[in-house]
């Protein structure tokens, strides 16, 4: 066997890493410079917890889509009564919008730092611009584009490159949390930081993206169904996917961990705490650690933020769609799926409305945190059900590690989402 160059790894890499880049969109910028900037490095551990459950997770709801070439929505209408199907779209629904009026309006104060004047332009702008790339574009060009904008990430690699990182003290607070713990801190507020790193780094809308991906790849394939009974077939594109759910799950979080780090070396150990939004974090830099820092952050936000609204409208809109069995995917045009598009354009024309507004980013945050939470649990548990159905995915349900680890993740989001519910009440 040939050994496999770069470029054919890069054309093995799709739905995963694109998903997992949109996880480290400008919200969960926002969320990551919280955890360093207030907790130092006593949150790392988070991200090596999280980690493996993502992987489970992703690579389940990929195995969905790839294995019944129907995205979750469908796939959870087949499960669930009607009427909570519809409720959990709905819900998933508003949680995405919300979180495109945040992810919008950081991207617009990030452009207003960086060349000043009002952000409200720059907010219609970005908000224009997505529309237009996901309803003008094809289907080929917008993955291409979504694929080069996963390099927006590499800013935050360049911070910590740019900053004195003092690593033997990361590791012993990051794997030993009760080392350090910041004074006037309750245990509460340390918790529920814990809970919003666990609701950033694992979001139903990235089940719904990653699984409907893989589905509208297989529709693109003439005669895909009939090969997937093969088993030399199946279990080359199941080691696809595994490849590029590892590498974007690893990606995402080794990015995580760079925001986290960076914003507790040089705002933190500074006697900076109280940070609330990703462009907030990207400002406190400029003084302390210079120019260059503050600039790759900002930019950072921005790139990042052009990748996740298409992502986050996106899965609302396949949701949507394969629900009421409407016409769905970036492959089809807009006549032929005017459904699916109107979703694309509603979500985020009313998020980019939203951030018009001036709305409390942390509110915003908070409440889509919420939702999420409050959905992510029943509908990982309906997957890890479909997953394990014969009757939906035949000879290719998930083996038995892949259960451990899928369900270990809904437990995990589980207690998190009731410890969440407990202190919010």
């Amino acid at each position: 066997m040939d050994t496999p160059t770069p470029n054919d790894l890069a054309s093995r890499l799709g739905p995963g890493i694109i998903t997992g880049a949109a996880d480290d969109d400008p919200s969960g910028i926002a969320t990551y410079s919280q955890a360093g900037s207030q907790f130092r490095f006593g949150l790392v551990w988070t991200l090596l917890l999280t980690t493996p459950l993502m992987i489970g997770i992703q690579m389940l709801s990929a195995r969905i889509g790839w294995v019944t070439g129907e995205g979750l929505g469908a796939n959870i209408a087949k499960m669930c009564p009607r009427w909570l199907t519809l409720g959990l779209v709905a819900l998933l629904v508003v949680a995405n919008t919300i979180n495109i009026a945040a992810d919008i309006g950081a991207m617009g104060e990030a452009v207003r730092l960086l060349a000043g004047g009002h952000a409200a332009p720059y907010i219609v702008g970005f908000g224009l611009l997505s529309i237009f790339s996901q309803v003008y574009f094809s289907y080929e060009r917008t993955v291409r584009i979504l694929k080069w904008l996963t390099f927006a990430l590499f800013a935050y690699v360049a911070v910590i490159l740019s900053v004195s990182v003092p690593w033997r003290q990361v590791i012993k607070e990051g794997l030993a949390p009760w080392a350090y713990f910041p004074k006037g801190v309750s245990p509460n507020e340390y918790a529920s930081m814990v809970v919003a790193v666990l609701g950033t780094t694992i979001s139903p809308y990235l089940f719904f993206w990653q699984a409907s991906q893989e589905a509208e790849d297989n529709r693109r394939r003439p005669g895909a169904a009939k090969l997937r009974a093969h088993p030399e077939y199946a279990a080359e594109h199941l080691w696809r996917i595994k490849q590029d759910t590892y590498i974007g799950m690893i990606f995402s979080n080794v990015i995580a961990l760079c925001i986290v780090v960076s914003t507790a070396v040089t705002l933190n150990m500074h006697g900076i705490t109280d940070i609330q939004t990703s462009s907030q974090a990207a400002e406190a830099l400029r003084p302390v650690a210079g120019e260059f820092a503050f600039a790759v952050f900002a930019l950072g936000i921005i790139g990042t933020g052009l990748l996740a609204v298409p992502v986050l409208a996106g899965s609302a809109a396949y949701a949507v769609s394969e629900v009421f069995g409407w016409k769905a995917g970036l492959s089809r045009g807009f006549r032929e799926a005017r459904g699916f598009y109107l979703i694309i354009i509603a979500a985020t024309m009313i998020g980019t409305l939203m951030s018009m507004f001036e709305i409390d980013p942390i509110k915003a945050l908070v409440w889509s945190a919420i939702v999420n939470g409050v959905i992510s649990v029943p509908i990982m548990v309906v997957m890890m059900w479909i997953g394990q159905s014969h009757r939906i995915m035949g000879a290719l349900t998930i083996s038995p590690r892949h259960r451990f680890f899928g369900w270990a993740a809904t437990i995990v989001m589980g207690l998190a989402v009731g410890f969440m519910l407990f202190t919010s009440f």
